[in-house]
């Protein structure tokens, strides 16, 4: 069975089917990529939340970035978001956002 959550024409923010939780990308404005970064991040645990999901059932991250400038600025805040022992399979890499204005997004499945 496949479960939508939070649907509207063109997306729905949560898909669980057979175990696995996928979430929509995050993207938040900020003054700056760690900024944004953390926001991105607390709508990622409302997210899990919602979906009976945590942080240490995080089976894969994509992670865009608009500059790959950011790359360490970015790794600083993750590093402290992500439980020890607890690292998911991840990919970053460098794309054009939706608006100029955002510097990062975050796509995460996890389990439930």
């Amino acid at each position: 069975m496949i479960e939508r959550i939070e649907t509207k024409a063109r997306m729905s923010k949560i898909v669980k089917h057979n175990g696995t939780a996928y979430l929509a990308g995050q993207t938040a404005e900020g003054a700056d990529v760690a900024a944004q970064t953390r926001a991105c991040l607390a709508k990622v645990d409302a997210l899990l939340e919602q979906a009976g999901s945590s942080r240490e059932n995080i089976l894969q991250t994509t992670i865009w970035l608009a500059d790959m400038n950011d790359f360490a600025a970015m790794n600083e805040v993750w590093d402290a978001w992500v439980p020890e022992g607890h690292a998911p399979a991840r990919a970053c890499g460098e794309a054009k956002l939706a608006r100029p204005s955002l510097l990062v997004e975050v796509i995460v499945t996890a389990a439930y």
